[in-house]
């Protein structure tokens, strides 16, 4: 069974920095996309940074280049997003996900199969 699960959010000031983990269970990293992506209270879903797992290639977001950082540890089947530089308006649920898509790294949420739960992340100001 195929399981994510985010974990790290909380609060913190502006400015501050918050580093999120996505562990995956019952699957191998292997030639696949993991994103992180965000929802904000009456906004849609959105995308934040991806990651591929076959040669580790990054892309992220407009709103968080240079902020945010993803990694993995691909022994510990496990995605990281260290987060600095928050902004009142990085605010949201941050979800993390697993698109089975040899080759190719979608950054809209409909190509993802699985999903975690997601965490709250709130920056105040």
């Amino acid at each position: 069974e195929v399981q994510l699960v985010e974990s790290g959010g909380g609060l913190v000031q502006a400015g501050g920095s918050l580093r999120l983990s996505c562990a995956a269970s019952g699957f191998t990293f292997d030639d696949y996309a993991i994103g992180w992506f965000r929802q904000a209270p009456g906004k849609e879903r959105e995308g934040v940074s991806w990651f591929s797992t076959s040669d580790g290639s990054t892309d992220y977001a407009d709103s968080v280049k240079g902020r945010f950082t993803i990694s993995s540890d691909n022994a510990k089947n496990t995605v990281y997003l260290q987060m600095n530089s928050l902004k009142p308006e990085d605010t949201a649920v941050y979800y993390c996900a697993v698109a089975f898509l040899a080759g190719y790294v979608p950054e809209t949420p409909d190509y993802y199969h699985y999903w975690g739960q997601g965490t709250q992340v709130t920056v105040s100001s």
